[in-house]
């Protein structure tokens, strides 16, 4: 059995390792302690890292009783100076109190429980809650409790009970006997067995980065301390370079964006007018060549690389004029995009023209009597059009 004094003393980074059991197997080489101020993974919370000698601790993990320690190479039985990685360590440390803290809030403020979270130091941890979304104005205001609890110092204290109905459990822990408490003074009282800091103080900063929808819940991603202030300045640097870009002054970035999707929408709605006007006047000079077959005119035209929204489109227009059938291509080198389009007077139906002109390629669409879309792979498209006064005769 190996004794958790990590429970005890969380800022303790150095000590004496006494290794008395060394295991190989398929994750690598590790080494058993009496004791050990190692965490391993476990709640959510991430590994410890650090050096045992001259060896990495690269994972730590429990099994059973016993907590096994990952080394990247292997040495004896014996006392070797121990050391913790204590930046990973503390952020590790600032995140999990940072995970109550905003449960805490979650759940006094909107009353949302934690359904599950997962605590890193180098990646922003989650929290998911029973809810399918949070408002900008439900997140500012957990965030601002959330910080008031950090700015107030409390302590944050770890004990064990035996009996969890002995406490006010904000979610009441499902297991009997000897239960670890997690309080923040006055506020908050959790079963957990990580590490935190000792004050909320220390946690510095916490500031939620997104949130997304995950199975119908939401989740949100939060980081803390120097991770915090590290994304605000990204925050701050990129608003920065985007202001300066725009030669306005951050506090009216937003405002001058807002003006720019304005006028983006507007050039759009104007773009899009413009190419309609120019599909109009190609469609108008397709049907002036437009070729007489059996009391049908038939519009037939191969494109390059044009796109199959516009092919729809035109072959749209032209299905308007009496009698028209159209056949319209494009072919990009490799694939084939194919749209064929009826009048209702016409005695030809979209669809089967459209199949005849698949058949010899690697193709396959549909459709209705009057408009029909397929495409594929094809090698050469020059010949495509070579028996479409057949088919139309046939028809």
């Amino acid at each position: 059995m190996t004794e958790k004094r990590y429970f005890d003393d969380p800022m303790t980074t150095e000590f004496t390792a006494e290794i008395v059991g060394t295991q190989r197997g398929e994750r690598g080489f590790g080494v058993i302690l009496p004791f050990t101020f190692f965490y391993p993974t476990g709640g959510g919370q991430s590994n410890d890292t650090g050096t045992i000698g001259s060896a990495r601790v690269v994972d730590v993990f429990a099994e059973g009783d016993k907590i096994v320690h990952l080394l990247d190479k292997e040495i004896e039985i014996g006392s070797y100076p121990a050391k913790i990685d204590w930046d990973r360590r503390f952020a590790n440390m600032q995140h999990h109190s940072g995970q109550h803290i905003f449960s805490a809030v979650f759940w006094k403020e909107l009353g949302l429980e934690t359904l599950s979270s997962h605590i890193s130091g180098e990646a922003p941890s989650t929290i998911d809650f029973d809810k399918a979304s949070l408002s900008d104005e439900e997140i500012a205001l957990v965030e601002k409790k959330a910080n008031q609890i950090v700015f107030e110092n409390r302590k944050m204290k770890a004990y064990f009970v035996e009996n969890n109905k002995s406490v006010d459990f904000r979610r009441p822990p499902k297991v009997d006997g000897e239960i670890r408490v997690i309080e923040i003074d006055g506020y908050d009282y959790s079963a957990c067995g990580g590490t935190h800091v000792p004050q909320t103080g220390m946690v510095g900063m916490l500031k939620i980065t997104r949130t997304e929808r995950i199975n119908k819940k939401v989740r949100i991603h939060f980081v803390a301390g120097w991770q915090a202030l590290a994304f605000l300045s990204k925050v701050q640097t990129a608003a920065s370079e985007t202001a300066a870009m725009l030669a306005v002054g951050v506090d009216g970035l937003n405002e001058t964006v807002v003006s720019l999707q304005k006028q983006l929408k507007s050039a759009e709605k104007e773009l899009k007018s413009l190419r309609e006007i120019a599909l109009d006047v190609e469609v108008s000079k397709m049907v002036q060549h437009a070729e007489e077959v059996e009391k049908n005119w038939i519009v037939t035209k191969l494109f390059e690389n044009r796109n199959p929204a516009e092919l729809r489109s035109m072959a749209m227009k032209l299905r308007v004029y009496p009698n028209m059938v159209t056949i319209l291509a494009s072919f990009d080198g490799k694939k084939l995009s194919l749209v064929t389009s009826c009048a209702d007077e016409t005695n030809v139906s979209a669809n089967d023209l459209l199949q005849k002109h698949l058949a010899p390629f690697e193709a396959r669409g549909g459709g209705d009597k009057s408009i029909a879309q397929g495409g594929g792979v094809a090698d050469d498209v020059d010949e495509i059009f070579k028996n479409t006064v057949e088919f139309m005769r046939n028809a």
